[in-house]
Order: C-alpha cells, then sequence, then structure tokens
C-alpha cells in the first residue's frame, strides 16, 4: 500500500515520497508534506534552472540558491522563474 500525506504543494492528500529524498529537517519536511507529484514537477523545475542558469552542484552558492528556489516553490507556492523560458502554450 502507497504511503499518502497531505501535499502542501497540491493542497490535497496525495502519494507520499518512498524515503527520504533530501538531507537533513528540509528533507523530513519534504518527506512528511510533499508528494510524488510535486516532487516530479519540482525535479523538471529544478533540470531547467540547473541548465539555464548554469550552475555548478560543486558550487556552495548555486546549492544555497537551488534548494532556496525549492523551498519556494514546494512550500510558499512561488513559481520558478528562468529568463527567456516561455511555456509552450496546449494548442501548440
Amino acid at each position: 500500500m502507497a504511503r499518502t500525506v497531505n501535499c502542501v504543494y497540491l493542497n490535497k492528500e496525495a502519494e507520499g515520497l518512498g524515503f527520504q529524498l533530501y538531507p537533513g529537517d528540509l528533507g523530513k519536511r519534504i518527506f512528511d508534506n510533499v508528494s510524488k507529484e510535486a516532487w516530479a514537477l519540482w525535479q523538471s523545475k529544478q533540470t531547467m534552472l540547473i541548465n539555464e542558469k548554469k550552475l555548478n552542484m560543486m558550487n556552495v552558492e548555486d546549492r544555497k540558491f537551488l534548494e532556496e528556489q525549492m523551498v519556494n516553490f514546494l512550500f510558499e507556492g512561488k513559481d520558478v522563474e528562468i529568463e527567456g523560458y516561455v511555456p509552450q502554450k496546449d494548442d501548440e
């Protein structure tokens, strides 16, 4: 049976993550409050951020920036802003 959480991002009950994917207290918060679906949405945004902003995950400042964006996206309802990115319309 799948584990469910009250997902703060989707604002509904949804299937939870299988295990804690992020370290520390923030990782516990994500595990307890973020669904698989919301995490997948974050991962696609994260990939775009890393690529478009040319973030280096070996750089502490880049990792801090990415973590801030993750918290904003998952817990504060703020969308990730990527300069020059225009979402594709459904009718295209």
